[in-house]
């Protein structure tokens, strides 16, 4: 348990209250506000950006030439939040004026070929989660698998059976006790056990605790287009192992993003080549989500301006943004990035070493969706990636020149001089880097804003809240044109709720409708687009993801990640709706198979021995017994008789029964299988001691409820959707954006 520290700065006797819209309440309450040892709340959320602005604040009295005391930073930090201009990342919203100290939300760990590097790299990754961070590896420097072992004379096990380890590890620790630990693998493409990596994730759940992605280089991308052979080489003794046909590796990688949005890619040249610090060694890997290529031991702390705030109402184009006022905020958020530096207790020596003498920062944007629809300019329009451009360019010029200023008032990064800004004239600057776009998942909920540089997922959708009460929410900027256009109803966001998009909806007007476009509505190319554009201006890398409908094509994604290349990203992610929630592998050759035509779900054999029971139930047909068996404590197949009903009955249980089986054999959860057959009507409904049983498959729903969702809500409240991942903290649909499946409505997320 982490205690606030007495010798922050003394709280102002009334500071501005915070306004917190509900899904931040209910952020702020499950994950950051503090708690004493009986679990009560010893803060609110005044308490909370107090805590925060004051002990970032007062590290400025370390430096006597800053222009700033440190009270009256503190209260310009608390305002520069809770206005919502601009907010850090998680762990310094968590632990920051606490015992942990840790302010970092990305870090990369070196991963040996030794058994004592490889555990060293386990046990360091522990601690970073433990703290609050998430890690990033390249598995690329562990020889291949059946390698030759001259200490032992054995043979090594390979790059994926260490990934285990560590993806293990993973499960056991909760970050900060709040959340569990993130992870990014990398492993080269010239790496001989390359296709046993790319392939890892096929099985649905496998390495559930890391992105996976392969480092690309350009001699490879160049043996793709001209379809020569590239040669694999075992890094422990660098000689050539082996060829492979470049073409048909990308090919593989292409499908399998198809299949499951595993593994992405990234370019290890493009990185390097930004790498400011050469001196000190090549970048080999990135943190979990992808937007920060870090070097080994080394750590980085991010935040991120929220776009919405600087839109100015009645004006056009570039007048439309209060440019003075974002210029001020940049000032003062490069400072406060520059001083958690400072305040941050890192978990190992040489991280705290390695940050110093870089002092990378991070600063990014979030609500830039929000700015285009209060501007009126489409998201997948040239106007909007124009305004991408001009926007980050103007944050890394203002973000240059604050760092700047930061080194004349504290000196340059210590490492300045070894790194390649004298050689171009630019600089002194604070900071090795300054400019990353981070996803904000949870801040622009706290905020109350949209999502990093993303589209929006949806305009309204509808919550079950108590009392099977359905509540219906929507972008403030959405409700506010269609008042305007006198066209808002309840009845009308209800519908929109209900598909989600409004680009068929013939009853709003054509203009709202080319604005308000979201995520789904925007084609794949102007998704890469719009990453590219960020990226031209962005001293890191952009986390942003491709969105691409169940329907697309595996031509689809090969598009987009040899646009990816051509376009200057530093890697792309691409998510096919709903792929990863139906595991599939294709089974024709054909490159431009349909989705529906190359599917066919992994379905687990039976074991010879199986154990399980029988439950007796009372249905209006007749007395059924229904038996389900186990494999590892699951249900992983199901039975029904049922007696004096006639073959017509029987037939049509057993026919259930197999479809379950069948479904939970395929991994299938029994919760969405509940939801499918749950409440199905019949001709003779039943009174039992635990309600009304309606029919045969409502009867068998009542079976694994009881048994296995004890505690669960299993009402659907009007259709359960197969093709969607649900949160499991508050059951609403999980999206994917920016490189991770992560909950609207309650910040939860899968990568950490």
């Amino acid at each position: 348990m982490a205690h606030i520290h007495k010798d922050m700065l003394k709280k102002p006797a009334k500071l501005p209250s915070v306004t917190l819209n509900p899904n931040a309440k209910l952020v702020l309450e499950k994950r950051y506000f503090r708690r004493n040892l009986d679990g009560e709340y010893i803060e609110n959320a005044e308490d909370l950006f107090w805590r925060v602005a004051s002990s970032v604040a007062k590290e400025e009295t370390k430096y006597p030439k800053s222009p700033y005391k440190a009270d009256d930073l503190a209260l310009e930090f608390y305002n520069l939040m809770t206005s919502w201009r601009f907010l850090p990342n998680s762990p310094t919203l968590m632990n920051a004026g606490t015992e942990l100290g840790q302010l970092s939300a990305c870090f990369v760990l070196p991963v040996g070929d030794s058994i004592e590097e490889i555990f060293d790299a386990v046990k360091h990754a522990a601690m970073i989660h433990k703290s609050g961070g998430g890690t990033g590896f390249s598995f690329s420097r562990v020889r291949p698998k059946d390698s030759r072992v001259g200490s032992t004379g054995g043979v090594a096990s390979g790059p994926l059976s260490f990934l285990k380890i560590f993806n293990t590890a993973t499960e056991q620790i909760k970050q900060g006790g709040t959340r569990r630990g993130a992870n990014m693998g990398i492993l080269r493409v010239d790496h001989p056990d390359i296709i046993e990596f790319i392939k890892a994730k096929e099985r649905e759940g496998e390495f559930n605790n890391f992105n996976l992605s392969i480092g690309l280089t350009e001699k490879f991308m160049k043996a793709v287009e001209k379809d020569e052979e590239y040669p694999l080489i075992n890094p422990h003794s660098k000689e050539t192992v082996g060829k492979l046909r470049a073409k048909e590796i990308f090919e593989l990688l292409v499908r399998k993003a198809w299949e499951s949005g595993d593994p992405g890619i990234v370019f290890l040249d493009r990185i390097n080549r930004d790498n400011p610090t050469p001196a000190q060694g090549e970048m080999e890997s990135t943190n979990p989500c992808g937007e920060q290529p870090l070097l080994p031991y080394e750590a980085c702390n991010l935040g991120s301006i929220n776009l919405a705030k600087f839109f100015v109402p009645n004006k056009e184009n570039g007048e439309a943004i209060n440019w003075e006022d974002l210029k001020r905020t940049i000032a003062l958020a490069v400072r406060f990035l520059d001083n958690v530096i400072d305040a941050s207790r890192f978990p190992l020596p040489l991280i705290t070493e390695n940050v110093r003498k870089n002092r990378k920062i991070g600063l990014g944007i979030m609500g830039f969706a929000d700015l285009l629809y209060q501007m009126r300019i489409p998201y997948d329009s040239q106007a909007a990636m124009t305004l991408a451009g001009k926007i980050m360019q103007f944050i890394r010029n203002e973000g240059r020149a604050a760092s700047l200023t930061l080194a004349k008032e504290r000196g340059a990064f210590p490492a300045y001089e070894e790194s390649v800004f004298p050689a171009k004239g630019e600089g002194p600057f604070r900071n090795a880097t300054i400019t990353t776009i981070a996803p904000t998942g949870t801040l622009s909920i706290i905020a109350g804003c949209s999502s990093g540089i993303e589209p929006l997922f949806a305009l309204s959708f509808s919550r079950n809240v108590m009392d099977g009460e359905r509540l219906v929410e929507a972008n403030i900027y959405f409700e506010e044109a269609l008042k305007q256009e006198n066209a808002y109803s309840k009845k009308l966001m209800e519908l929109v709720a209900e598909k989600g998009s409004i680009a068929e909806m013939e009853q709003i007007s054509p203009e709202l409708r080319n604005v308000f476009v979201t995520a789904m509505d925007i084609d794949g190319e102007s998704h890469l687009k719009m990453q590219a554009a960020f990226q031209e201006f962005t001293d890191n890398a952009v986390s942003k993801t491709v969105n691409l409908p169940h329907e697309a094509t595996i031509d689809d994604i090969r598009n987009i990640y040899s646009m990816a290349y051509e376009h200057g990203c530093k890697g792309v992610t691409v998510y096919r709706d709903g792929c990863k929630s139906v595991q599939v592998l294709c089974t024709g050759s054909s490159e431009n198979q349909k989705p529906e035509e190359a599917n066919t779900r992994i379905v687990k054999e039976r074991p010879d021995v199986v154990f399980g029971f029988t439950q007796k139930v009372h249905t209006g047909m007749g007395v059924m017994y229904v038996t389900i068996n186990e494999v590892d404590g699951k249900p992983f197949e199901l039975f029904t008789t049922i007696g004096k009903s006639g073959r017509s009955i029987t037939a049509k249980a057993e026919a259930i029964g197999r479809l379950v089986s069948l479904a939970l054999r395929s991994g299938i959860s029994v919760l969405e299988i509940v939801r499918q057959i749950k409440g199905i009507g019949g001709e003779h409904p039943v009174f039992q001691k635990k309600g009304l049983l309606l029919s045969i498959p409502d009867a068998i729903a009542s079976v694994l409820e009881a048994k296995y969702l004890q505690g669960t809500k299993t009402s659907s409240g009007g259709g359960y959707d197969l093709m969607k991942q649900h949160c499991p903290d508050c059951d609403e649909v999980l999206v994917f954006q920016e490189g991770c499946h992560i909950c609207p409505k309650c910040a939860f997320s899968r990568c950490g």
